[in-house]
């Protein structure tokens, strides 16, 4: 079987027993669609053979046992449509959990390469179109194959020769079938990927709005948004045009089914093959695989596009984690923050070229250090290896003498506060940005930490507090009261590693001021890495790692640096 086709069947593994009771009543919907015309055959062939009071008695019972059938067709298919769909969508949002936490699971590596856009499209319209036939294809499928047997064990139980005629024309509608479903699949593929394109690119635009605004860019803007809808809707459009034709041109075969059928019967009546209760019944049967038909046909176009989605979402979960814990990975319940590079190397995936090369360094527990140099030097980068969002390309590091490879990526993160120049705040509330940082901390250790990251008076200064609405990314604070929120984060958090990357490059001499004195009182007795140009942080450094072409070109104190006249004192400088 199909790996991808297994993966799909395993979805509902959790649901055998929902799936059980819809296909079950999917076969009694077929069965008790068939044994109606079952009913008029025998009412038509053997009711009128009986006396007249036992004929109308019959006819009566019949007549009720019909409309019991239509009761039970209308509770299957309430039950379908109703427990059917719930089935599918408890599998939809499976399929979106399992895909976000595998997004969670990927590397810096991964998403560097990639457009937010296109891997949101993956969770809503790819997992979306999937929902659409996860309940149906079964129940549909079903269905049609009991009507499907009996209709043709009837056909060729009342003539034989009709039931290889009508056997053939469907076998015809089978190979064209096949025939057309890679040109129309060819076609969803790329009208999928350019839905990917377009979200991506939209939400792009959205997310820099203020940008394009403040730049006077709108008209700018309008052509790109012009040139991509145009490329958008002619990919769709094709998509239409070739579905339409094929299905249009298979629905009007279709259509034609039901005369040219009963033009054949009808000969074989004039030729006295058939008494007319067995026309009758042949007719009805007709109807009854024609009917269903339409539906598959119109179920294969959706399917279609649904399994081009499942697809590309099968492919994004194909891709394994970079960052994984290895088979012996240890937790570390104390960290005491001892840092050591030894031999480290490092390039970005699909680069040659190395950020740097050989490096050899070690932070003691507590310590307070400075990276500095010019952009593109790697501090960043340097600093992302540390909790793994990157792995070195050679070389190890360890943290108190383990390589953190060899560490719970879990464990090793949950001990290293992060504190970026971009911060990234959720929207909703402070109060719930700050409890980022402790899911499980009360509002007065919350209330504790904004104090402590000098947080606490600006928040109080709005009318609802710390229940204050800050708007997607955090839009409604300044810079620095978002690099406070971020640093009340950390001190909530209250780990012993902690890594500033250029944490007070953007803000004003004010704001640099109340983060400066937060970050000193946070790095107390811990590990502290600082990437920074403001000359404050540098100098209260203990020592200083001056980076320049792809290593550390000098160590020591501000002063020891100063005195050696070389790349620290021109970087300082420029200051």
């Amino acid at each position: 079987m199909n790996s991808k086709l297994k993966k799909l069947i395993s979805y509902y593994k959790p649901y055998k027993k929902k799936l059980a009771l819809d296909l079950f009543f999917s076969a009694l919907s077929a069965l008790a669609a068939i044994a109606i015309p079952l009913i008029i055959r025998y009412i038509t062939n053997d009711v009128f053979q009986f006396e007249r009071q036992e004929a109308i008695r019959v006819t009566i019972w019949l007549a009720i046992s019909i409309f019991g059938l239509f009761i039970l067709l209308y509770l299957c298919n309430r039950y379908m449509k109703n427990q059917g769909k719930i089935m599918g969508l408890k599998i939809e949002e499976d399929m979106c959990t399992e895909l976000f936490n595998h997004y969670q699971k990927l590397s810096f590596n991964f998403y560097d390469n990639q457009s937010t856009g296109k891997l949101l499209s993956r969770m809503t319209v790819d997992i979306r179109n999937i929902s659409k036939i996860l309940h149906t294809v079964p129940e549909e499928g079903l269905s049609f194959l009991i009507k499907f047997i009996a209709v043709f064990t009837v056909f060729f139980m009342i003539n034989i020769i009709f039931g290889f005629v009508a056997l053939g024309i469907f076998g015809l509608i089978f190979l064209l079938f096949l025939y057309v479903v890679p040109k129309v699949d060819k076609a969803y593929v790329q009208s999928h990927e350019s839905i990917s394109s377009f979200n991506g690119i939209v939400e792009e635009s959205l997310a820099g709005m203020r940008t394009i605004q403040s730049f006077g860019a709108e008209k700018t803007e309008n052509i790109k948004f012009q040139n991509l809808i145009k490329n958008y809707f002619k990919d769709v459009r094709a998509v239409v045009k070739i579905s339409s034709f094929i299905y249009a041109s298979f629905m009007s075969f279709i259509n034609g089914l039901i005369p040219i059928l009963a033009v054949i019967a009808i000969l074989f009546r004039i030729n006295e093959n058939l008494n007319i209760g067995e026309l009758i019944t042949l007719m009805l049967f007709t109807d009854i695989i024609i009917a269903p038909l339409w539906s598959i046909l119109e179920l294969l176009e959706t399917a279609q596009e649904s399994w081009v989605g499942y697809k590309r979402l099968i492919e994004v979960l194909a891709i394994e984690p970079e960052i994984i814990d290895s088979p012996d990975a240890v937790v570390i319940d104390n960290f005491k923050g001892n840092i050591k590079f030894k031999d480290v190397s490092f390039n970005y995936a699909k680069s040659k070229t190395m950020i740097f090369k050989h490096l050899d360094f070690n932070i003691n527990p507590g310590e307070y250090i400075a990276l500095v140099g010019s952009s593109g030097t790697g501090k960043s980068t340097l600093c992302n290896l540390i909790p793994r969002f990157y792995d070195v390309s050679n070389g190890e590091i360890l943290i108190d003498g383990i390589n953190v490879k060899d560490i719970k990526i879990e464990n090793l993160r949950q001990n290293i506060g992060f504190v970026h120049q971009d911060t990234f705040l959720f929207s909703g509330t402070i109060i719930e940005n700050i409890r980022y940082g402790n899911p499980n901390a009360t509002d007065e250790e919350i209330i504790e930490a904004a104090k402590n990251a000098y947080a606490h008076d600006f928040i109080m200064e709005f009318p609802d507090g710390y229940d204050t609405q800050i708007g997607q990314r955090g839009v409604k604070l300044s810079g620095g009261q978002k690099q406070r929120l971020a640093i009340a984060r950390v001190f909530l958090k209250n780990p012993p590693i902690l890594i500033f990357d250029e944490a007070t490059s953007s803000l004003d001499n004010e704001s640099e001021l109340f983060i400066q004195k937060s970050m000193e009182k946070l790095s107390k007795n811990r590990t502290t890495i600082v990437i920074a140009h403001r000359l404050s942080t540098i100098r209260n450094a203990k020592r200083i790692f001056v980076m320049d072409g792809g290593k550390i070109a000098e160590e020591g104190t501000h002063n020891e640096l100063l005195a050696k006249n070389g790349v620290y004192a021109e970087f300082y400088n420029l200051l």
